[in-house]
This record gives C-alpha cells, structure tokens and sequence, in this order.
C-alpha cells in the first residue's frame, strides 16, 4: 500500500501524522511511504530524517493525497484539503464529525474511508488513540490555565500554588477521565485546591484513591457545578461522550456567578464544548472574554508541545497503521473490533451511531 503522511495547515498545528521511526516499519513491511516536503519540521523531523528512514519526499500536499491509497493525518482535513480526498482512499486521523457539519458533508461527498482516530475502541471502553492527546490536552490545560490567571491578561490575578500566608489558586475539573486526572494531577503538583466532578462513581472512587488529599471528589450535576463555580478561579472542562458532541454544562447564565477573572479552559472545544459560550480558538489567539470570564477554547492545545505529541501518538496509531496497510481496511476491521469502530464515514455513509444521531441521520450498517 502506499501511504501518504502530509503537512497539517490547520492554523498552528505543527504535528505531523507519524515520526521516521513509524516510516521505517511501513517501508520494512513493504509499503511505499510519501512525505510532504517539511511536514515534520514543526516537530523536529526533517526531511533527512524521513529519506533516511525509507520515505520519498513530494513538494505538495496535492501530490501527496494524489498518490496514496492511505492518508494517515493529525487533524481533520480543512476545506482547503476536501478536495482533495479521492473516492475510496482511506483518511486516518481526528475527526471529531459531531462538532462539524460542514466537515461530515465534506467526508460524505468525498466517498472516502473515514476512520477517526478518537473513536477506535478497546472492549474495556477505553479509546487508545485518543489516550495520548488528551494526557497532553489535560497537562497542559492547567499550564494554560495558570498563565492566564496572571492579571496582564485579564485573569483574576490568583497563583495557583500560593505562598506561605496566603490560599493556594481552586480548580474544578469537570470530567474525571484522562483528560480531567491528568489536570487534577499537574493542578495538585502545584499545590492548588482541586474538586473533580463525574458522574460515574467508580471514576471518582478510582480518583479518592490515586490522588493526594487536596483533590476531593464531587458528583456532577447541575445544583453543584452552580455551588462550586462561584469559588473556583479556575475551571477545566474534560467531558467526553464518544463519537457524539459534549454536553453543555456550563450555561451562559452560569457566568455572572463567576468572580471576574476566573479561567475556564475547555478542553472538550473538539466536541463542541461543554461550555455554552466556547467557541473554538487557535494558539495565535486562544482566549477571548465574555462577563469578565476568560475562555481558553484551543481546538488543538498539543499542537503547541508537537514533539511531544507526535511521538506519543505514532507509538498509539503505527499498530493500526499497519494493520490497515498489511490488510487492507475491510479485512483489518473484520478482524479488529477496536478497529472497526473506527469506522465513521464509509464511501457516503455515515456509520457510526452518534454521529449519525447528532445529524439526525440513520447510520447505515456495515
């Protein structure tokens, strides 16, 4: 199979689809890999590095989507790249389809083989692809968050570790899977206040035990988000319903019980947020205010750390890749039921359940 690893252009992403070391296994199994001039550059890979792993090296983005049988990506393909895409090629990457219309229109016109990274499943429900990100989405949202509570930029002014004499910043981390322990873990590192919201008791009896004593659980509804929104300066929204868009559980009305100055940093952006007035934000302007409530909305937060991203993530993807390239996709998805719910938009249809509902579609079964 040929497999074609472009450049992302989505605005500040500087992650590539795999490292060189992912290129040398392909090309050990026979597969011809082709790299656009510079993808990797972002992350500390250069075009070198890809040659001397096996890769041919192609000028344009258009020749490399024009000579691949696969496209394995970072993020999902933006409009300029819609095109692009040829009937029957497969397009391995994050879709994030619920958060975008447009997007999932694009996918079905192009009759491709769509198969999101964010939606490929263990049978413990666990999303291997998605691990990675969102433990470095999770990190670096307190990173983020701690910046801008700094007053320069608006924030309420708050050190989150404190000092002798003086209370540590509060957290509340709404969500207790990778992306919310990760923050509950870096936030606590700091020394800050942290309070985790779920409402699955055994993510949050798993949390009581993991965790130092400062982070205390709570049960996530609307009564005491309401309560503990009024305290926190700093807020992480890490929910996740798979392959569907994140509910809203911060609403607009929510704000003006906020201190002015307090950060939310929303991490599910990619899904749709789960705050009412996320909208989604680049690394060259990530925040914007609205009720004196600062909103961190970046859609790609660990495109801002992308050796360290690419590097996790081809370590997750590259067993995937080469299945689907050893295989083809039909026979890899048959014989991976991880795989296989990978699968969302197949040659016009869309497969996968919550995507199909969020659009008020019927999936077509494959």
């Amino acid at each position: 199979m040929t497999v074609g690893i472009p450049k992302e252009i989505k605005n500040n992403e500087s992650r590539v689809g795999m490292t060189p070391a992912g290129v040398f296994e392909l090309v050990k199994n026979n597969h011809t890999v082709y790299v656009q001039s510079g993808a990797g550059e972002g992350s500390g890979f250069f075009n070198q590095d890809y040659q001397q792993a096996g890769a041919t090296i192609l000028d344009t983005i258009g020749q490399v989507y024009a000579m691949s049988d696969m496209i394995v990506k970072v993020k999902e393909p933006i409009a300029e790249e819609y095109n692009l895409i040829q009937e029957g090629q497969i397009v391995f990457t994050y879709f994030h389809f619920a958060s975008s219309e447009a997007l999932t229109k694009a996918m079905i016109r192009s009759k491709a083989i769509c198969i999101a990274y964010e939606t490929v499943e263990d049978e413990d429900g666990t999303l291997p692809l998605l691990t990675p990100m969102s433990e470095v989405a999770g990190r670096m949202a307190i990173q983020q968050g701690a910046k801008y509570l700094e007053k320069p930029v608006k924030g309420k002014g708050v050190l989150l570790g404190g000092v002798p004499g003086v209370s540590p910043g509060r957290v509340l981390v709404l969500g207790a899977g990778t992306v919310g322990i990760q923050a509950a873990k870096m936030a606590a590192g700091l020394g800050a206040q942290v309070t985790i919201l779920d409402v699955n008791m055994k993510r949050l009896r798993y949390v009581n035990d993991i965790m130092p004593s400062h982070v205390v659980t709570g049960f996530s509804n609307e009564f005491n988000i309401r309560k503990h929104i009024k305290t926190h300066d700093l807020i992480i929204g890490g929910v996740l319903l798979k392959g569907a868009k994140a509910p809203n559980l911060i609403t607009r009305d929510m704000l003006k019980d906020m201190h002015p100055g307090t950060v939310i940093v929303d991490v599910a952006v990619d899904q749709g947020g789960c705050v009412e007035t996320t909208k989604p934000t680049t690394h060259e302007d990530p925040v914007f205010i609205i009720d004196d409530v600062v909103h961190y909305c970046v859609a790609n937060m660990p495109g801002a750390v992308p050796y360290t991203s690419t590097v996790a993530l081809t370590n997750v993807t590259l067993p995937y890749v080469l299945q689907l390239a050893n295989l083809g996709w039909r026979s890899a998805c048959k014989l991976d039921p991880s795989l296989k719910k990978g699968l969302n938009v197949v040659e016009g249809e869309i497969i996968y359940k919550e995507i199909a509902e969020t659009f008020h579609l019927d999936p077509v079964l494959v």
